[in-house]
């Protein structure tokens, strides 16, 4: 009994083992045969469908053909006016940028151009020449401005600054009047060139190459239709014909060479310049450059803007301005009275004798003052050397309208008797004081039309209009 039953147990379970692996070859046999089964009519459908696919495409490659030459040329158009739209997107923001900065603003003429009309180059250097005067017959206020695409032009009148402090202890730089100075049915008119953009050379690579590329399209049809009619002779002088395909892609370099004939930049400008009325025109179009980036172009317009116009007292404008104006703002920033350089400059009352001038003088005023009514009192600090020339010279009161200026050379021109001390002549600090007026010329002009009647009355004589 022992002997048995390990033998029944091995056996009842190998049984279902050999179950499990004969029905397992069963599937792999029935899977198989039914995919033999199933591939022939798979085959006959995959022929079916190539067979039909080629009637599909051809109609749909035939209707395709036409709609890239449709969409071909619609895109050199889409791209053409969005490129000059950049341009013009930048000219208008920049031309409502500059009005906001410049319209109805005091500001001050770089260089002290007393011109009207004046007109710079990109960079913002005046082109040609003008006369200089006084910055406090520079002042500008801007009315109108006009970006134009080769150039900027802001429209404006001048201003003159008219200092009017009463005393010494006064701050002048905060009781100044500006007087408008501009002549009437005038107005002062500054231009500045602009730099050109231009379209970028792929870009217009692209927009020539595609209308090209549609004419192709309907030449391989026509050679796809003449490829099966050819017969075997015709594909043995196939090889024969082959020398004779180079010469016809030697043309397509040539066509690929054609932008080469293009117009450079410099040309497309002058081009466009020559096309521009008149008025609208840069001053100076052999020094205007060109540019693919409107952001350079708006830039370069900010940067000559700033050479040209100075908001106020910056660096830049108080290192451009004369000595003596120099050191009457520094004394004016440091809230204290001039002190000269030189540490051995002695006051008046610090000598055994004064400095006096040797002839009296009278500074001659100008035209802006005289006919805007400018006149007053100014105040100079004078260092006189030792041998009785004047060497630094500093605005103490300014009166303005130029007249300082007209102050200053007529006391370098002078000459002075120096101070003594100790019998030797010193260097010694004096200030002059000057009155500015108007011309007595103007007034006698002005009352020549009443006296005219008066000698002219009496025609008969003395007796007969006592007898009367």
């Amino acid at each position: 009994m022992h002997s048995h039953e390990p033998r029944f147990r091995v056996q009842s379970w190998t049984a279902p083992v050999a179950q499990v692996r004969a029905l397992r070859r069963r599937l792999f046999f029935l899977c198989g045969a039914a995919a033999l089964l199933l591939m022939p009519a798979a085959l006959n459908q995959g022929r079916a469908s190539a067979q039909q696919t080629p009637s599909v495409p051809e109609p749909a490659a035939q209707a395709s053909v036409p709609a890239p030459q449709e969409s071909q040329p619609a895109t050199p158009p889409a791209v053409a006016p969005n490129f000059p739209s950049r341009p013009a997107q930048a000219e208008s923001t920049s031309e409502d940028t500059l009005r906001r900065q410049f319209e109805g603003k005091d500001l001050f003429l770089r260089g002290s151009y007393l011109d009207n009309t004046l007109t710079f180059n990109e960079h913002g250097v005046l082109i040609g020449h003008s006369p200089q005067g006084s910055y406090t017959l520079c002042g500008i206020r801007i009315n109108k401005v006009r970006v134009l695409k080769h150039k900027v032009e802001l429209i404006g009148a001048r201003y003159g600054l008219h200092f009017m402090s009463a005393l010494p202890t006064d701050d002048p730089s905060k009781s100044v009047d500006r007087v408008n100075i501009t002549p009437r049915k005038k107005e002062v008119r500054i231009t500045i060139d602009r730099e050109y953009v231009v379209k970028p050379k792929q870009h217009r690579g692209k927009e020539k190459a595609a209308p090209p590329a549609a004419k192709p399209a309907s030449a391989p049809t026509a050679t796809s239709a003449t490829a099966p009619a050819a017969t075997p002779t015709a594909a043995a002088t196939a090889p024969n014909s082959a020398p004779s395909a180079p010469p016809n892609t030697l043309p397509s370099p040539a066509s690929s060479s054609a932008p080469s004939t293009e117009p450079t930049d410099a040309e497309e400008l002058q081009a466009e310049i020559a096309k521009a009325p008149e008025a609208e025109r840069p001053a100076d179009a052999k020094s205007v450059t060109t540019t693919t980036s409107p952001a350079h172009a708006n830039s370069l317009l900010e940067e000559a803007l700033g050479n040209v116009f100075a908001q106020g007292f910056d660096a830049r404008m108080m290192a451009a301005m004369p000595h003596f104006w120099k050191l009457y703002y520094e004394a004016i920033a440091a809230q204290a009275d001039y002190q000269p350089k030189d540490p051995t400059v002695l006051r008046q009352n610090m000598v055994d004798k004064k400095a006096r001038l040797k002839v009296t003088f009278e500074p001659a005023s100008n035209d802006f003052a005289q006919a805007f009514g400018v006149a007053g009192m100014s105040e100079y600090h004078v260092v006189v050397g030792a041998d009785g020339k004047p060497s630094e010279i500093a605005v103490a009161r300014p009166i303005g309208f130029g007249l300082d200026e007209s102050a200053v050379d007529a006391i370098r021109k002078a000459t002075f008797e120096p101070a003594i001390k100790d019998g030797k002549p010193v260097p010694v600090l004096l200030n002059m004081v000057f009155e500015f007026r108007i011309y007595s010329k103007r007034t006698a002009v002005e009352s020549k039309p009443e006296p005219e009647p008066a000698p002219e009355a009496p025609s008969l004589p003395g007796p007969y209009s006592v007898q009367h």
